[in-house]
């Protein structure tokens, strides 16, 4: 039978069996090796409220702590708010991770 991902959409190889975590979006329970992870790091509070602290803050160098959050995502919820995108066949044989751009 034709299969489409040569890793069937898992990372498991030789475990047999793998922790389920919720996704973010939609609440579903998904293997922890088949769900789409996002390590997000924000600030605790925006930019405009920064510079309110900062101001009014009576240390010259505070720094903010920041907000370290990692998300998961099914497949379909992923897909849906466009986080990934789907590949043509041929692209679905690169494996190498996606390039890195700093905002």
């Amino acid at each position: 039978m034709t299969v489409k991902r040569r890793s069937h959409g898992r990372n498991k190889k030789g475990r047999g069996h793998v922790k389920r975590v919720r996704c973010v979006s939609t609440g579903k329970a998904i293997p922890k090796d088949k769900a789409i992870k996002r390590f997000i790091v924000r600030n605790i509070v925006d930019a405009s409220s920064m510079r309110d602290l900062r101001e009014a803050s009576a240390y010259e160098s505070y720094a903010l702590p920041k907000l370290y959050v990692k998300q998961y995502y099914s497949v379909e919820a992923a897909v849906h708010q466009r986080i990934v995108r789907s590949r043509s066949s041929e692209n679905r044989r690169n494996r190498d991770p996606p390039p890195r751009f700093r905002r």
